[in-house]
């Protein structure tokens, strides 16, 4: 039975509805949780047009509310946790391409599942956005739960 579970969010409605269905597995069979979210990196292109815009350091600005939003992505989840009984700890991967945290931070912190959303994009949908998903499924051997 699985031990440690981590559960990534991007605390989107879709998102915390698996939180909330991670936690209710991790609750019923006693496994503890890692909470993770991440943060993309800076465009280049949309920093240089925020220059343009008058922002006077949007790389600082683009960091703090992706920091912000995180935080509160995070403290909402433990709360969550807390409310279900489940041990958890959060993670903010900053600056990260999102799949590649999910991966390293369940390998590194020995995680044995990963519960994530899909929002199940196909076609140029998929093309153009890409799917975290499809990703981390690439790049790991860990089981992984996805919620639709």
């Amino acid at each position: 039975m699985h031990k440690h579970i981590l559960i990534a969010t991007d605390g989107s409605d879709l998102a915390t509805k698996a939180v909330e269905s991670g936690l209710d597995l991790a609750r019923q069979i006693g496994a503890r949780v890692t909470i993770l979210t991440a943060s993309e990196d800076w465009s280049v292109l949309d920093m240089a047009q925020r220059a343009r815009e008058g922002a006077s350091n949007p790389i600082e600005d683009y960091e703090a509310l992706a920091r912000a939003n995180a935080e509160a992505i995070l403290a909402r989840c433990s709360d969550m946790a807390q409310t279900a009984g489940v041990v958890s700890d959060v993670v903010y991967a900053r600056e990260s391409h999102p799949a590649e945290a999910i991966v390293e931070n369940a390998k590194s912190r020995g995680c044995d599942l990963i519960v994530m959303a899909s929002h199940g994009r196909r076609g140029i949908d998929r093309l153009l956005l890409g799917s975290q998903t499809s990703r981390v499924l690439a790049l790991t051997n860990l089981p992984v739960l996805i919620y639709r």
